[in-house]
């Protein structure tokens, strides 16, 4: 089962050195799932082939520019484009008011249906269960209320050993059932166990995706073991006072984060403006957490 996600923009505010304000790709099973949508969104969709067309949901953390701007954008170019499906958007409240006075005053009626659903900004909730994942909001610790996503794989059915099952003549109609778990009763009166004849799925995947907070202890249990972590790491940690101050965390505090909570991998986006390049950073998280990696834009990270 394909489980990914493809860096689309890493910026903090503005871009800035060939860096784009905050996007991400997710796939999982070939349906995209679109996570923020700033400024440039659309352009660098078409750069690293990923289809507008096939995204079924988005998702938006919070109302400050660089993670919405380009959401409208989007959504026009899906309407003249000739988008009859729906599309689901989870984000903030007073989201849905942004869209519908700019849809208003553009005199814009959009071809398909926009399935709105506000988060919660205060608690923690599973906002979309579906055949392949749930999606549970991260309360995050922001100037204004932001919200993280934790993408939980559900375990698929038990693989079935075929070799194995022809050799005991298993009819094929039987074989949901076997990779629901059920046993064998074969003709002759003999159980075959379920694990004679399949082989356990591969464990499911998480991927946590911390937008702009804080760093504090908060959210730490819904991030505690994830596959594969985002973190913002908007500063170096010798610009603390200014990250405390703006709501942001530093380099070293992601690499912490990922350390204590004893994640496999750890992504660090959301760069600001002052570091042309981005060594400081990496080098800043990866000596507290070895296995991170830059969110680099066009990179798609395997889960």
């Amino acid at each position: 089962m394909r489980f990914d996600v493809t860096i689309l923009g890493s910026s903090s505010a503005t871009p800035i050195y060939n860096r784009n304000p905050t996007a991400q790709a997710l796939n999982i099973n070939e349906r995209l799932y679109l996570i923020d949508c700033g400024e440039g969104t659309q352009q660098q969709m078409l750069r690293f082939d990923i289809k507008a067309s096939r995204i079924d949901y988005i998702f938006i953390s919070h109302l400050h520019g660089d993670h919405y701007l380009g959401l409208l954008g989007l959504l026009s170019s899906l309407h003249l484009n000739g988008r009859k499906k729906p599309i689901s958007l989870f984000g903030p409240p007073q989201l849905i008011e942004i869209i519908e006075m700019q849809l208003k005053y553009s005199q814009t009626t959009l071809h398909f249906e926009l399935i709105f659903k506000p988060t919660n900004t205060e608690a923690s909730e599973v906002i979309l269960d579906n055949q392949d994942i749930t999606v549970e909001t991260i309360i995050l610790d922001h100037r204004i209320p932001c919200t993280g996503f934790l993408f939980r794989q559900k375990r698929r059915l038990r693989k079935i050993i075929k070799e194995r099952a022809e050799e005991l003549n298993v009819p094929m109609l039987y074989y949901p059932a076997l990779k629901r778990g059920a046993d064998f009763f074969a003709l002759d009166g003999t159980t075959h166990p379920n694990s004679e004849l399949t082989t356990n799925s591969e464990e499911p995947k998480t991927y946590a995706y911390c937008s702009d907070t804080l760093y504090n202890q908060s959210y730490f249990d819904q991030i505690n073991g994830v596959d594969l972590l985002y973190h913002e790491a908007t500063f170096a940690h010798d610009m603390l006072d200014r990250a405390n101050e703006t709501h942001h965390t530093t380099a070293f505090q992601a690499g912490e984060a990922a350390r204590i909570n004893n994640v496999k991998k750890l992504i660090i986006g959301h760069f600001s403006a002052r570091y042309k390049t981005l060594t400081e950073l990496y080098d800043e998280a990866s000596s507290v957490f070895p296995n991170t990696e830059l969110a680099i834009e066009g990179r798609t990270f395997v889960i």
